[in-house]
């Protein structure tokens, strides 16, 4: 089984590709590539993943200067930021905890993954021992570049589904964040990318997005395999207002519900159960995207929508 859990090979086998993820799992390091620690040492954010004390799955995001992720030793990092009050994840930090992290640089297309635990420090941020770092391939990102504002974060509000203004939002997005974990607690985030459109509002407590062709790993799928508790991190890149979701994921490997989603292998769908909308919340603002030359066609809206 080497770095794959039992969910992942699951999923790999049930997708035929255990041939595929085999020769991808060296890709999979326990130790932090020279490379990767100036990579690290650029970025201004750092999406993060992980399990509350109830049991709910939440992703977040922590911003700073450049410099703010730095690499400790071979296989280790400090992060000189935790979650603001408000924010899902803020208690949940305060004390170890299983976390799962994505380096992302929209303008060059690079992201790195990262899984480990981490331990808050008494300056206020964080120390994370990694046990898995690996490189994605730059499928699917949107071409963005950075600058940074001043405004105050708003109070967050909290709600049980999506209201008019979210629905419309989630109609437009091209990126939004996925949290996982396994069944020991083990968590993972990662990136997903296409078209606006690509996600979809069934209805107010409903989503569903096409799960396209990627490195065969399925750390997410695998997870869900064995935890179907899941949180999405859905970031508005012009004002810095981050809309959180937890809830519960399943997949649908019926072909015949793919038909009418472009480029999809399965489809995943996500049930709402807490949503949590903080404005302001990050000072990152981003020029407009360049779409990805990987995404497939936006499906046309699924019957039953939500308007």
């Amino acid at each position: 089984m080497g770095v794959y859990h039992p969910g992942e090979r699951t999923v790999q086998e049930r997708a035929g590709l255990l041939d595929h993820a085999d020769f991808s799992s060296a890709a999979i390091k326990s130790e932090i590539p020279d490379i990767a620690r100036g990579f690290l040492a650029e970025q201004p954010m750092l999406v993060i993943g992980a399990t509350d004390a109830h049991g709910d799955v939440w992703a977040s995001l922590l911003t700073g200067e450049p410099g703010f992720v730095t690499a400790t030793g071979p296989a280790g990092l400090a992060v000189t930021a935790t979650p603001e009050a408000g924010d899902p994840l803020h208690e949940t930090l305060a004390a170890p905890a299983h976390l799962g992290m994505i380096a992302i640089e929209p303008a060059t297309r690079r992201r790195m993954r990262m899984n480990g635990r981490s331990r808050p420090t008494p300056d206020g941020g964080l120390d994370i021992a990694l046990d898995q770092i690996y490189a994605n391939c730059p499928k699917y990102i949107q071409k963005r570049e950075p600058a940074y504002e001043t405004d105050r974060p708003e109070a967050p509000r909290h709600g049980r589904e999506l209201d008019a203004s979210q629905l419309e939002f989630i109609a437009g997005t091209d990126t939004f964040f996925v949290a996982t974990a396994d069944a020991d607690g083990n968590a993972d985030a990662s990136h997903r990318g296409g078209n606006p459109g690509f996600l979809q509002a069934l209805t107010p407590t409903r989503l569903r997005w096409p799960d396209y062709v990627g490195n065969a790993m399925f750390g997410t799928l695998g997870n869900i395999e064995m935890n179907p508790r899941a949180g999405l991190l859905l970031p508005d890149w012009s004002t810095g207002t981050l809309l959180q979701l937890t809830g519960t994921a399943t997949v649908d490997w019926n072909p015949d519900h793919t038909a009418d989603l472009p480029g999809a292998q399965r489809v995943v769908e996500f049930t709402i159960e807490r949503v949590v909308q903080r404005d302001h919340a990050s000072p990152l603002r981003w020029s407009a995207p360049q779409y990805s030359r990987f995404n497939p066609p936006a499906p046309q809206p699924a019957q039953g929508a939500a308007a």
